[in-house]
């Protein structure tokens, strides 16, 4: 069965943006010498990316205004708005526990939860996260969106792998 992966960067402090939203402070600490491209691997063993609104639009306005990144994924995003999908990008308003049993149900490879912290709040409540991939930013933010900041269920995990590099730390835990 496909699994549910949610691959993500967070500061040290726990916040995937700012108190505006703003995510340029995501990066190392400037020593390119030892970045690891993690991504291009990471993606070649997923075919779905799920996520909310304003991760969607901070992609489309900020990030990559000129061209959809994740045109080789299935791309599903979270909303309350009325948006028509695309051959790319399929707009619902489903729930996202019940949108991710129904892709888990597919053939494929496994499915990226790529944002926002509410999303992943609603899916952690239900036990739907397999493997929870976080890059910790060497950042403290002080005062941002938290990531697991709505979630109040003990979530037991086991440490698979952990590397570092350029002052960021990957840790890849699974669901116990």
């Amino acid at each position: 069965m496909r699994k549910v992966i949610l691959f993500i960067a967070m500061s040290l402090d726990g916040c995937i943006a700012d108190s505006e939203g703003k995510v340029d402070w995501l990066g190392g600490q400037g020593n390119e010498e030892e970045m690891i491209d993690t991504y291009t691997k990471f993606v070649s063993y997923v075919d779905t990316v799920v996520m909310g609104w304003n991760t969607y639009h901070q992609i489309v306005t900020e990030l990559s205004p000129q061209k959809w990144v994740y045109g080789e994924l299935s791309s599903y995003v979270v909303t309350h708005r009325n948006c028509p999908s695309t051959d790319m990008i399929r707009f619902t308003n489903e729930k996202p526990c019940s949108l991710i049993r129904e892709l888990k149900e597919k053939d494929g490879k496994h499915i990226w939860i790529c944002g926002g912290a509410d999303l992943v709040q609603q899916l952690m409540t239900e036990d739907l996260i397999d493997l929870y991939y976080v890059s910790v930013i060497p950042m403290l933010l002080g005062k941002g969106i938290r990531l697991f900041g709505g979630n109040e269920k003990m979530i037991p995990l086991r440490l698979v792998k952990t590397q570092s590099y350029d002052g960021i730390t990957d840790l890849i835990y699974e669901r116990r």
